[in-house]
């Protein structure tokens, strides 16, 4: 196992590689720019200047090279160099730096990171939680109440968009009923049991949402594979050697069952810091998705490409996990 996780995370290295180059050329060869939004009267000498000052009158190969040498080795100095005190060379090394407020790359997205995590990957981590007990008692009373219900609750959260039952709960939990703001206050910091109490309260929309969208998604997966599953001959092998029903589902049938699922999580998790774009915008809240937006509206190259660098990256990522999880969950899988 450990030598095949090396040999998947070597031959990363070039497949990132790639993928860095085909964003830079996309993001470069795009109509965008970002000096546009600038008034007419400028002189163009003053222009020009101001592109040196963005490097933009580099040749193309000169400002990819020095956007991998800024992000591969720049910044994980000063975050080496951030975390533990230590001195590492002269401390003037070259950032990659946004266009448009002339700040670390890393330092906003550092910034935006707690909200996304608060709100997006709490909904996503208890749409997991949800999804897998919801799934496989639908899957064994297939038919039953409980089914039905289920299938659909699931129908209409997968089905109807997130930016209408966003729309839906503010109406009616803001406006009609007041119980929860409706716009999520990025500066409240919790220091005591109100504050709080606060963040839960401006948490509980946006969570609720996204929530039923993962739940519905991921349960409908663990349903079907139970399903598949509760009718091999393994099962009823199990069960004429006098297994516990509850032992034959749970340990046998519900293990097998999420092998297929661990791709359907492991894949959705890198959505979780790229944030659900849509539900933050109705939100207000200032996570990942709503700076990408706002990088992508404002021609903000060097953060549009750190951002979309970064889920490529957690998407080789957990698809690496998901591959060394599959090992874990059925002895059949050897990658030795």
């Amino acid at each position: 196992m450990f030598a095949y996780t090396v040999r998947r995370l070597l031959t990363a290295i070039p497949v990132l590689l790639i993928i860095s180059f085909v964003i830079f050329s996309l993001l470069t060869l795009a109509p965008n720019d970002p000096l546009g939004d600038l008034p007419l009267t400028i002189p163009p000498e003053v222009r020009a200047q101001m592109r040196a000052a963005l490097g933009l009158n580099q040749p193309f190969l000169v400002r990819f090279a020095l956007w991998l040498h800024q992000f591969f080795i720049n910044e994980p100095l000063n975050l080496l160099q951030a975390w533990t005190g230590l001195d590492i060379g002269d401390g003037n090394r070259l950032r990659v730096l946004s266009w448009a407020t002339r700040s670390p790359v890393v330092d906003l997205i550092v910034q935006r990171l707690p909200q996304t995590l608060w709100v997006v990957g709490l909904a996503y981590l208890f749409g997991v939680l949800l999804a897998v007990p919801i799934g496989a008692l639908s899957a064994y009373r297939q038919h039953s109440w409980f089914d039905q219900i289920a299938a659909f609750v699931a129908m209409v959260g997968y089905s109807v968009p997130t930016f209408f039952t966003g729309v839906v709960l503010i109406v009616v939990f803001s406006v009609k009923l007041q119980w929860f703001p409706s716009v999520y206050n990025t500066n409240l910091k919790v220091t005591d049991w109100p504050s709080f109490v606060a963040q839960v309260r401006q948490m509980f929309l946006p969570v609720l949402v996204l929530t039923l969208f993962n739940t519905s998604q991921i349960s409908r997966f663990v349903r079907a594979s139970m399903l598949d599953n509760l009718h091999q001959d393994y099962v009823r092998t199990a069960r004429a050697k006098g297994v516990k029903e509850r032992t034959v589902v749970l340990v046998h049938v519900l293990r097998n069952s999420l092998i297929p699922v661990v791709t359907v999580v492991a894949l959705g998790v890198p959505t979780i810091f790229s944030g659900a774009i849509v539900t933050e915008q109705i939100f207000r809240v200032n996570g990942l998705g709503q700076l990408l937006i706002t990088a992508i509206q404002g021609g903000d190259l060097p953060l549009v490409q750190t951002l979309t660098f970064i889920f490529a990256v957690l998407i080789v990522l957990f698809n690496l996990i998901a591959d060394v999880l599959y090992g874990l969950l059925d002895p059949r899988i050897s990658y030795e």
